[in-house]
This record gives C-alpha cells, structure tokens and sequence, in this order.
C-alpha cells in the first residue's frame, strides 16, 4: 500500500471552500483557490525580510556574530511592544531598526487592508480579545 511521504504536500487543493456569497479577495473560495497566482508575488511578500536576512549575512561575515545578534534582538524587543486591540501598530520602531522608514514603497500609500483606517468601539474590542460576553 502506497503512503505519500509527510515531507512532500499535495500540489492542488484537494477541498474546494464552495460558498454562495462574494467572499473578501483574502478569504479562501473557489475562485480564490484556483486563480492563477504570479511567481513574483511571494518574491515581493517577503522582499524585506530577504533582504534583512541578506544584510545581516553579510554583517556577520564582516563584523562577526555580535552585532547582527544584538540587532536581532533589538528587532525581536521592538516587535514585543504592546497595543491595546482597537489601536493598529504601525511598527514604525521595527521600520527604524530595519531601515525601511527612509523608502516610500507601494505598501506606503496603495491602501492595503492593514493600513486602513477602522473606527471601532474600545470597550468592545477589548472585551472580545479578553473573552467577555456580556
């Protein structure tokens, strides 16, 4: 009896999420699920995590090991910094840390979703993350 192997995952999807509404394009639907999607898009995804990781490769092999773990950990400190629910980061520390916040990309003004502006009611927000239900 044939068992695939757990490293290799199916390349097609083998459940199609039919539903009967118009889903939001980053819910998971039918169309969503079978769309061409262009090679380029993950490149562009994680640009600037490759380039960090390129950057502090080539620290490391300059500087040595201590200054790209320090900045390592200064960026995972920054991440850690807490909001409260109903106020959206915009993790300008880590754009600081990382350089980014001296380029304007496309992500700086073509409106993505977690950009956008929300006005919600506090006291709702932060007794759903909390798991109060009145």
């Amino acid at each position: 009896m044939y068992q695939p192997s757990l490293k290799v995952q199916p390349a097609e999807v083998s459940v199609l999420n039919a539903t009967g509404r118009v889903g939001m394009p980053t819910e998971s639907n039918c169309l969503n699920q079978l769309a061409h999607v262009h090679r380029l898009r993950d490149s562009e995804l994680n640009y600037n995590e490759h380039q960090y990781n390129l950057n502090m490769q080539m620290l490391r092999n300059r500087e040595g090991l201590g200054v790209p773990l320090k900045m390592g950990m200064e960026r995972f400190a920054a991440r850690q910094v807490g909001r409260l629910p109903f106020l959206p980061s915009s993790n300008f520390m880590d754009d600081v840390l990382t350089g980014r916040c001296d380029s304007i990309g496309f992500e700086d003004f073509m409106n993505l979703p977690e950009y956008s502006e929300q006005m919600r009611q506090p006291h709702a927000v932060v007794e759903k993350s909390l798991g109060i239900h009145l």
